[in-house]
C-alpha cells in the first residue's frame, strides 16, 4: 500500500475535533461539548448561534460516529436557514476528514411530511391525491364555512347581530350582517383554526373548552362550529395544510413499532429558533428525541428576546422559556452572550433599551389599556411577564476567531432625530444615506419600518428627492404577486355589483391604493343599490361616499363600453400601477385569454382567474434581470422589521418611532364596536392560550408566566394588549440589533393617525424607549 493510500488512517481526528471545538465561544462550547441529554441554549442577537449549532452538529457526528441509519436531525425555521446550516455542517465535516453524512437538516414541516410519506397508511394522508392548501384557498374556504355556519345557527347569528344593544333598524341590521360576514366571523375562524390545529386541539376539544367558559356570545362554540366546517371542506376537496402534516406524523409515531424504528434512526434532535415553536411542533421533536430509557437527546436553541411572531401566529415563547427553566434546574442550560455583529456603542444601546423597558414594565402605570380613558383600569390579576429575559449582549474577546468582530462604528455609531413631520424625517434620512454611501460606497444599508405602507412612503419620498440612491423596496417587489387577487376582486364587482361581498372587496382594493378615503365600507356594501344609485328620497351622501360611488360607477361604465380583453389593462391603469406592475397585469391578461375559449365571456375569465388565484403561484415580471439581494453593498433596502429578522446591515435606519407605532395598540374598528370593546378572535385566542398554558404547566414560576386568571372578555382583551405591547418592544429590539456599525432613529413630532390617510398629521409623543435613549445619550 502506498503512503497516499494509507494517509486517511493517519488522520489525527481527536486533534481536529479539539481544534474545531476551540473555535467556539463560551456558550457555543457547551453545545460543542454536549454528548447527550437535554440542553437549552439561549443566544443573544449576533452571537453566531447557527455557526455554533453547525460546529456542534459536526462534533456530535464525529464523536458518535453517526451514519444515515443513526443520524442527527437538525430542524430550522425556514428552508433558507436549513440550506445555510447544511452547508456549514458539510464544511465542518470536511475539516474533520469525515464523510458528509450522518445528519439531516430540514424544516419542521419538511420533517413531518417525510415521516407521514414513509407510512401513508398510518398517516391517513395520500400525498398523490391531496394538495397543500394555498393562502387564497384558505380565505375562500373560510368564507364558505361562515355562510354555512350562519345558515345552520340562526339563533346564535341573531345574538351576534343584536350585540350590546340594537334598535332593530333595517339599515343597521344590514350593516352588522356585512361586518359579521366579511370581518368578524372570518377573522375568528382564521385565528382559531390556526391556534387550535397547531396545538393539537380538535373541534370537539374546542367545543368542550367552550362549554367551560361563561360568555354571552359563546365565542368558542361558534369557533368550534367554524373549525368543524373547515375540516369538512378540506376533506371534501382533498386539501391538507402544514398542521395536518404534523398531526399525521404524530399519528404515525403512535404505533410503537414505527416509533421505535424512528427513534433508533435518530440519535438526537437539534432545534433552531425554538422561541417560535408551537405545542404540536414540540411534541413531534420530543417524540423523535426520546431514548428507550425515557430520557431525550435534544438541544433547543433560540432567543426569547427575539420572539416576534406570537401575537399573530400560534408560536408562543412561553414554551421555550419553560424549557430553559426546566433545564436550568438540572444544570442543562447555557447562554451565548458574546456577539461580534455590532459596534460596542450599538451593543450598549440595545442593552440599555432592554433594561429600561423591563424596569418600566413592573411599574403599575406602565401597562395601560388602550381603553383606560373609557373604562376602569386593568384588573391587578391580569398581567404578563416583562417583555425581555435579562440577558445582556457582550462584545467578543480580542482572540475571537470571527473576522472584523465588533467593528468600529461609522459616523459616531448612533443618531437620534426629532423632526417636525414624517416628510422631514425621510429627507434627513435620505441625506444621511447619501453622505454615508459617498464615504462608504460598499456599505450595506436598510430602512426598517413597522408597516408596509410606511416603507412605500419612504421609497416614494426618496425617489422624489434623492433619486440617485440605489433603492430596493421589498414590499413593492413582493406586491406584484398580489396583482391577480386585486384583478379578481375588481372583476367580480364588475360581474356582480349587487353582491355585498364583491362591493366590499372592490372598495378595499381602491382604499388600499388610496383612490378613495378610508371609511365604513360595511355600511356602503350593506345595500349596494342604495350606495351606487341612491334615489332622490335618500339622505345626501357625504363627500367620501360620493367619491367612492363615482369611482365605482366609472368602473361599471367601463365594463359596458370596453371589450373583455381590455378590462384588466384598464383596471391596472386605474390603480396607477407602475411599469413592473403593468407588465405583470399584461402577462396575466395574456394568460387568461389563452385559457378562455370565448373571449367575450367575463364569467369564463373569472373562473380561470379564480382557479389561478386559488391553486397556483403567478410569477411576477422582473424589470431588472438581476435579482437584488436584501444586503447588497451600496444598496438601500426598505423592508418591515419582521422581515429583517436574521439579517444585518452596516447601517440601519428606523424612522417613525412615535408612541402609536412602537408600541402599537390593539384596535377595535368602529364598525365592530356593536359587539363590545374587544374582538372575538383575540378573546378566543386568549381562551385557547390560557387553556394550553394551564394544561402544559410544569414547574412554573408565577412571576414569569402570563395571567391565568382571565374571567371575562375584558380580561382576555387586556391580556392580549399586554402581550402585543411586549412583542412590539421585542420587535424594536430586533430592529436595533440588525445594525453593525451605524443606527439612526427618528420620531417625528407630527405624524398621521393612520397610514391609510397621510393628510392632517397630528402631534404624537415619541416612543417611550426612544425618549429614554434620547435622555441617555443626549442628556435632554
Amino acid at each position: 500500500m502506498t503512503s497516499t493510500e494509507s494517509k486517511p488512517s493517519s488522520v489525527d481526528r481527536p486533534q481536529l475535533i479539539q481544534q474545531l471545538r476551540n473555535s467556539l465561544r463560551p456558550g457555543q462550547q457547551e453545545m460543542g461539548d454536549w454528548q447527550g441529554g437535554l440542553l437549552a441554549v439561549s443566544a443573544v442577537p449576533g452571537s453566531g448561534k447557527s455557526t455554533g449549532m453547525a460546529i456542534a452538529a459536526a462534533l456530535t457526528i464525529a464523536r458518535q460516529r453517526l451514519h444515515p441509519r443513526h443520524q442527527l436531525i437538525i430542524v430550522t425555521f425556514t428552508r433558507s436557514a436549513a440550506a445555510n446550516i447544511k452547508a456549514k455542517i458539510r464544511q465542518n465535516l470536511e475539516l474533520l476528514k469525515l464523510p458528509k453524512w450522518g445528519f439531516s437538516v430540514q424544516t419542521i414541516h419538511g420533517l413531518a411530511f417525510k415521516i407521514a410519506g414513509r407510512h401513508p397508511d398510518l398517516a391517513q394522508l395520500d400525498l398523490d391525491q391531496q394538495s397543500l392548501v394555498e393562502a387564497n384557498q384558505t380565505h375562500r374556504l373560510i368564507r364558505i364555512c361562515v355562510e354555512q355556519w350562519i345558515t345552520n345557527h340562526p339563533q346564535a347569528y341573531q345574538q351576534l347581530i343584536a350585540g350590546l344593544e340594537f334598535d332593530g333598524e333595517d339599515a343597521e341590521r344590514l350593516r352588522r350582517q356585512s361586518v359579521l360576514r366579511t370581518d368578524v366571523l372570518p377573522n375568528l375562524a382564521h385565528t382559531v383554526i390556526q391556534e387550535a390545529k397547531s396545538s393539537g386541539l380538535s373541534p370537539d376539544d374546542l367545543h368542550r373548552l367552550g362549554q367551560l367558559q361563561g360568555d354571552p356570545y359563546a365565542i368558542l362554540n361558534i369557533a368550534a362550529g367554524l373549525y368543524r366546517l373547515y375540516q369538512e371542506q378540506m376533506r371534501s376537496q382533498q386539501l391538507i395544510d402544514y398542521d395536518d402534516a404534523i398531526i399525521a406524523a404524530l399519528k404515525v409515531l403512535q404505533d410503537p413499532n414505527i416509533r421505535d424504528l424512528w427513534q433508533r434512526e435518530t440519535f438526537a434532535v437539534f432545534e433552531d429558533e425554538a422561541q417560535d415553536s408551537s405545542p404540536l411542533q414540540q411534541q413531534l421533536l420530543d417524540t423523535l428525541a426520546q431514548n428507550p430509557d425515557g430520557t431525550a437527546n435534544l438541544i433547543r436553541v433560540g432567543d426569547p428576546n427575539q420572539a416576534i411572531n406570537s401575537t399573530f401566529t400560534p408560536a408562543d415563547p412561553i414554551y421555550f422559556r419553560r424549557f430553559c427553566r426546566h433545564c436550568a434546574q438540572h444544570h442543562q442550560r447555557t447562554t451565548i452572550q458574546r456577539a461580534g455583529r455590532s459596534s460596542p456603542i450599538l451593543i450598549e444601546a440595545a442593552n440599555f433599551t432592554l433594561n429600561w423597558i423591563n424596569q418600566q414594565w413592573v411599574k403599575p402605570a406602565s401597562v395601560p389599556s388602550s381603553r383606560d380613558r373609557q373604562t376602569q383600569p386593568p384588573s391587578p390579576a391580569i398581567k404578563s411577564p416583562p417583555p425581555f429575559q435579562v440577558q445582556m449582549i457582550e462584545p467578543v474577546t480580542a482572540d475571537d476567531p470571527q473576522p472584523n468582530a465588533n467593528p468600529d462604528p461609522i459616523a459616531g455609531g448612533l443618531e437620534l432625530h426629532r423632526p417636525q413631520d414624517i416628510s422631514e424625517s425621510v429627507d434627513r434620512l435620505g441625506q444621511k444615506v447619501s453622505d454615508l454611501f459617498e464615504q462608504y460606497p460598499q456599505a450595506s444599508a436598510a430602512v426598517l419600518v413597522r408597516q408596509k405602507k410606511q416603507g412605500n412612503f419612504v421609497a416614494s419620498e426618496l425617489d422624489q428627492y434623492h433619486n440617485h440612491l440605489n433603492i430596493y423596496n421589498v414590499e413593492a417587489e413582493e406586491r406584484l404577486s398580489g396583482i391577480p387577487l386585486e384583478m379578481l376582486n375588481l372583476l367580480q364587482f364588475l360581474h356582480r355589483p349587487h353582491s355585498r361581498e364583491a362591493v366590499k372587496a372592490a372598495l378595499e382594493v381602491l382604499v388600499d391604493h388610496q383612490l378613495i378615503p378610508r371609511q365604513d365600507l360595511d355600511r356602503l356594501a350593506s345595500i349596494p343599490e342604495q350606495f351606487l344609485y341612491p334615489t332622490i328620497l335618500e339622505a345626501p351622501q357625504p363627500p367620501e361616499v360620493r367619491q367612492a360611488r363615482h369611482l365605482c360607477r366609472c368602473l361599471l361604465q367601463a365594463r359596458l363600453e370596453l371589450p373583455q380583453t381590455h378590462l384588466i389593462g384598464f383596471l391596472a391603469l386605474t390603480l396607477n400601477y407602475n411599469a413592473s406592475e403593468l407588465a405583470t397585469a399584461d402577462k396575466l391578461n395574456e394568460r387568461l385569454l389563452q385559457q378562455t375559449s370565448d373571449r367575450l365571456s367575463l364569467e369564463e375569465i373569472l373562473d380561470n382567474l379564480t382557479r389561478l388565484v386559488n391553486s397556483e403561484r403567478f410569477d411576477r415580471v422582473e424589470t431588472d434581470a438581476s435579482e437584488s439581494k436584501y444586503t447588497q453593498p451600496g444598496q438601500l433596502t426598505i423592508l418591515t422589521m419582521h422581515k429583517a429578522k436574521g439579517l444585518d446591515w452596516d447601517c440601519v435606519f428606523l424612522p417613525f418611532l412615535q408612541e402609536n407605532n412602537i408600541p402599537g395598540e390593539l384596535y377595535v374598528k368602529p364598525q365592530m364596536q356593536f359587539l363590545g370593546h374587544f374582538t372575538l378572535d383575540e378573546v378566543a385566542r386568549g381562551q385557547i392560550r390560557q387553556h394550553l398554558w394551564n394544561r402544559d404547566a410544569a414547574d412554573n414560576e408565577p412571576d414569569n408566566e402570563p395571567s391565568q386568571n382571565c374571567q371575562s372578555y375584558d380580561d382576555y382583551w387586556q391580556l392580549a394588549e399586554q402581550l402585543k405591547k411586549a412583542e412590539d418592544y421585542r420587535l424594536f429590539y430586533v430592529a436595533m440589533t440588525r445594525a453593525k456599525r451605524f443606527l439612526w432613529l427618528s420620531a417625528a413630532k407630527n405624524a398621521p393617525f393612520t397610514w391609510n390617510n397621510l393628510q392632517n398629521p397630528q402631534p404624537f409623543p415619541a416612543s417611550p424607549p426612544f425618549n429614554a435613549l434620547w435622555e441617555e445619550y443626549y442628556g435632554q
